[in-house]
């Protein structure tokens, strides 16, 4: 999704994350930078806070008033990103090192993906050729949930294809090219999966 480069902080990863999921701005406010600290002193793995941010813009999405479907500040994430990091202290329990912790996030995103294709591609034929190998990180697995939701949007008749990308561009915002790209994956993504009632995977 990003195109920060390999080496970017913490701090970078989450405003990045959080501007293409809001999809306006460009920097944190005080209390937001405070907050993302707090994360980082506690060591609470990207992937975590990227679940809890995104459940929380796809909450807004849908339950917010008309006209107000977007987040405003980092804070209002915090509830999200503290049951997410709740989830994965429960999973962690028992394993002797956080790396593997964050590999089962993962694996358990990429069975999820695996799951839905199998189970839509026997309406939808044309899913059982995709090829979704166990990816290594989470940028991989990104790409790789893109690649089956843009999959999935393709077996859709036209006219849904079309209301549902016009929905996607009405919702989606950015200062620049690639954020509106990724706004607009995140909004059709987020349609999509409320339209089918798909889970999320991660």
């Amino acid at each position: 999704m990003s195109l920060l480069p390999d080496d970017a902080t913490f701090h970078e990863r989450v405003q990045d994350l959080f501007t293409t999921y809001r999809g306006r701005g460009v920097s944190l406010s005080g209390d937001d930078i405070d907050l993302v600290d707090e994360w980082a002193r506690a060591e609470v793995p990207f992937e975590v806070v990227a679940r809890g941010i995104r459940a929380a813009a796809e909450r807004a999405i849908f339950d917010a008033p008309e006209g107000q479907g977007q987040l405003r500040f980092l804070r209002a994430c915090r509830k999200t990103v503290d049951a997410e990091l709740a989830k994965y202290l429960k999973r962690a329990a028992g394993k002797t090192e956080a790396a593997h912790a964050v590999e089962s996030l993962h694996e358990a995103r990429h069975q999820k993906l695996q799951a839905v294709v199998k189970k839509l591609a026997k309406e939808r034929p044309a899913l059982a050729r995709l090829s979704l190998p166990l990816p290594k990180d989470f940028d991989e697995a990104d790409r790789q949930e893109h690649l089956v939701l843009a999959a999935i949007v393709r077996t859709l008749p036209f006219p849904e294809r079309l209301s549902m990308l016009r929905e996607a561009k009405r919702l989606r915002h950015g200062s620049s090219g690639a954020t509106r790209r990724d706004s607009l994956r995140f909004h059709r993504g987020a349609l999509l999966r409320h339209r089918l009632a798909l889970p999320a995977f991660w």
